[in-house]
């Protein structure tokens, strides 16, 4: 069976890190940062999207700043489909 991740990066995914910084609640004048990481599309980035509107939305720490990375681990060229298996012993 194949991992959904996999398939997910030949349709184009690849792994997105953000570092979010954000104040305290309690602490506006000190940041705190937090890594997030999930396949996601680039340049939309989708997902990263929806999770800073949850962020915003329920979260009581106001965001100061986001810093994205992104990296295709798997390019269209990079894989090759075979049709059979073989062990040898």
């Amino acid at each position: 069976m194949v991992s959904s991740d996999f398939l997910r990066q030949i349709d184009g995914y690849g792994l997105t890190t953000a570092k979010i910084l954000y104040r305290l609640p309690d602490f506006p004048a000190i940041l705190q940062s937090y890594v997030w990481q999930h396949y996601d599309l680039a340049p939309e980035f989708p997902e990263l999207r929806r999770f800073l509107d949850f962020w915003q939305e329920k979260l009581e720490g106001p965001l100061h700043s986001v810093q994205v990375g992104h990296k295709r681990l798997i390019g269209p060229n990079e894989w090759r489909a075979f049709d059979a298996d073989y062990m040898l012993h």
